[in-house]
């Protein structure tokens, strides 16, 4: 284990990713409802992004993916399975259309899947309300989907499928083969997540140079198309309410460069959770109208098809009532011979929805907060997402920017694609003197002794970023160390998230605080974590890459950060104990090394029993505390004292010794 801090190195200046490409790099919107595919026109030597239509003319493709029926009932042949053929698989409206007579093998809103594990809430949450069937992936522990004649799909497959869709959507336009691609993902993803993209693009043939963040890509379309002047300064808030995230992020805008000063979110909140409401709103609507019935909620939980007419409906219904002061639902035959006949009015969408929209507030606060700006200092309110059409939203957003009515200039269902391509421009050179720097969401660090959390980069830094920072070893001819890489806002790691592990070996023997062992933080531009340890002397080195699904949700991030400043003045006396212990533990460690080595010398000084049995008092407390550093009878300041003082006395007596 790492002991102490001995240096901070300059941390890495902030890096920009230009590369001369020979081809087009187009981009994706890969989004939880609808997705989209932009790339950068040159007309009249004007630079523009510009949405590709697919081949039905739509500028968005609905995020769902089918496997027919026939495939279904050819039987399992494992060849069949692993190959498969573009008539066994539909995409887009296709698929959506026949998303009622085949619910169980129609995959839609996978994205909330994505780089999840199946034990986590928010997959539980999902299980009880899509059609389809979920399980656990044999081969991981994350979540998968499969069909009825048993073909297992990771979330990855179903979304590489979509993006082949969308790659092949782009070649047909441009005449040419695609193969470069930046594909936007909502700012809260964690590192599964973002991994689990980026695998998604290579599995559709596709080198995603860069994984953006979804309000950053809105922020982009946005500030290239409306800042006449490239030096004027504007502060953007991109409030992203989609089909299954929210985001915001706080983002400054001056001179091409845009720079995220803070972000938040939800990654399981989006138009999916309102459309549950209102099938749950309809489903007690229809027992109501039906008492005679008795009727079994269960049961028509349980019925998938009626389940996916209700949320058909649902859809509609909020989509009319984003334009419209009422609407009738009217769906015949239901359930046996009942129907569903009933009215709607936005007010009873506003209320029945409110709580989902009341979870958009917190994140707000916290982005503005990390920012250290107040509402009244953004100069635009940027929306997007499908659900931003909702009138009760936009009025939520500007009663939380102080009156500011939000700019829906922008397509909220096209921006974000448009601004991925920007990216994609940026990186090949087409678009020049435009800079894009983003943040890493939560605090990263390394265990050092004692428990403590030593952080390296904290939360809401710009990446891409690189630091180093030298540490020791804690024990005498210590050979190896174990660096544990956490993510957390709290003093002790114990309370932090604990993400990689790394063991660096074939240090040569030295005295502790010898070494020095330079541990490197390194993360790109989509977030990635790369961490690296090297010893100097020895020139022994070991990097790794975080495991994808050992990343955190957004709700494990909020917590910790709640938790962070509930607990702040407690977390700091506990690491003020531990440091205080830590510092006596060396030095008696010091004099019981020095009484032991020359113990012939000073044992004839008449202090040396009264020294030596201080020396063994001290180690008593320590070795308590060790076992129970929350054990409150001992007097750790009186511990720091008499060692200090031990320290003194130790110095006096062999100063005696050495000069009779």
């Amino acid at each position: 284990m790492l002991i102490s801090r001995i240096q901070l190195l300059k941390p890495l200046t902030k890096r920009l990713l230009h590369r001369q490409l020979s081809s087009k790099v187009i981009g994706i919107d890969l989004g939880t409802t609808n997705s989209a595919v932009a790339y950068i026109r040159d007309f009249n030597d004007k630079k523009s992004s510009v949405i590709i239509e697919n081949d039905m003319g739509e500028r968005t493709t609905p995020s769902v993916v089918a496997f027919t029926i026939q495939n279904r009932a050819r039987g399992n042949s494992s060849k069949r399975q692993s190959k498969g053929s573009s008539s066994d698989i539909i995409v887009g409206t296709r698929a959506k259309r026949q998303q009622l007579i085949n619910p169980e093998n129609t995959f839609f809103a996978t994205k909330r899947l994505i780089g999840r594990t199946f034990s986590d809430e928010e997959v539980k949450h999902d299980i009880k309300l899509l059609p389809y069937k979920i399980v656990k992936n044999p081969h991981t522990e994350q979540a998968a989907v499969v069909t009825t004649d048993g073909q297992i799909k990771s979330p990855g497959e179903i979304s590489s499928i979509l993006l082949r869709y969308l790659k092949k959507t782009a070649e047909d336009y441009l005449n040419e083969q695609v193969k470069l691609a930046v594909i936007t993902v909502p700012a809260y993803f964690n590192d599964a997540q973002r991994q689990a993209t980026k695998d998604a693009g290579k599995l559709a043939g596709l080198n995603v140079l860069r994984v953006v963040n979804e309000p950053t890509a809105a922020a982009l379309s946005f500030g290239l198309d409306t800042m006449k002047n490239k030096e004027d300064r504007n502060l953007v808030a991109v409030y992203d309410l989609g089909g299954g995230t929210f985001d915001i992020s706080i983002l400054d805008i001056e001179d091409g460069v845009f720079e995220v000063r803070s972000t938040n979110g939800d990654t399981h909140l989006g138009g999916e959770d309102f459309d549950n409401v209102i099938v749950n709103y309809f489903i007690e609507q229809f027992i109501s109208q039906n008492k005679d019935m008795h009727i079994v909620r269960e049961e028509i939980i349980k019925d998938r098809e009626l389940m996916q007419r209700l949320k058909e409906n649902a859809e509609r219904v909020k989509i009319e009532l984003s334009h419209m002061k009422d609407t009738v639902v009217e769906i015949p035959f239901l359930y046996k011979n009942y129907h569903l006949k009933l009215s709607m009015k936005e007010e009873e969408l506003d209320q029945m929805t409110q709580h989902l929209i009341d979870k958009t507030i917190p994140p707000v606060k916290r982005a503005l907060k990390d920012a250290d700006i107040e509402p009244q200092d953004i100069d635009e309110v940027i929306m997007v997402g499908g659900m931003t059409r909702m009138p009760r939203i936009r009025h939520t957003v500007k009663e939380l920017f102080g009156g500011k009515t939000p700019n829906t200039s922008v397509n909220p269902d096209e921006t974000v694609a448009i601004g991925a391509a920007i990216q994609g421009g940026i990186l090949s050179g087409e678009i020049k003197n435009v800079l894009l720097l983003d943040v890493t969401p939560l605090t990263l660090g390394i265990e050092t002794f004692g428990g403590t959390f030593s952080p390296l980069i904290p939360r809401n830094t710009t990446v891409p970023v690189k630091k180093t920072e030298i540490f020791s070893t804690g024990v005498d001819n210590q050979t190896g160390v174990d660096i544990k890489v956490y993510q957390g806002e709290r003093g002790l790691v114990r309370d932090n998230k604990l993400i990689g592990d790394l063991k660096l070996s074939g240090i040569p023997p030295m005295p502790k605080g010898t070494p020095q062992i330079a541990v490197t933080f390194d993360i790109d531009a989509d977030g990635i974590i790369n961490v690296s340890a090297s010893e100097r002397s020895s020139g022994q080195e070991k990097s790794i890459t975080v495991i994808a699904n050992t990343g955190l949700t957004e709700e494990e991030i909020q917590r910790r950060v709640d938790e962070a400043n509930a607990n702040r003045e407690q977390d700091n006396l506990i690491r003020q104990r531990m440091e205080l212990m830590t510092k006596a533990d060396i030095m008696v460690s010091d004099a019981e090394k020095s009484f032991k080595q020359f113990k012939k010398l000073i044992s004839i000084d008449p202090e040396y029993k009264k020294l030596n049995k201080e020396v063994q008092y001290l180690r008593d407390q320590i070795t308590r505390f060790k076992k129970d550093e929350n054990n409150t009878l001992i007097d750790v300041n009186d511990v720091k004292k008499r060692t200090d003082k031990l320290q003194g006395n130790v110095f006096k007596l062999f100063q005696r010794v050495t000069n009779k």
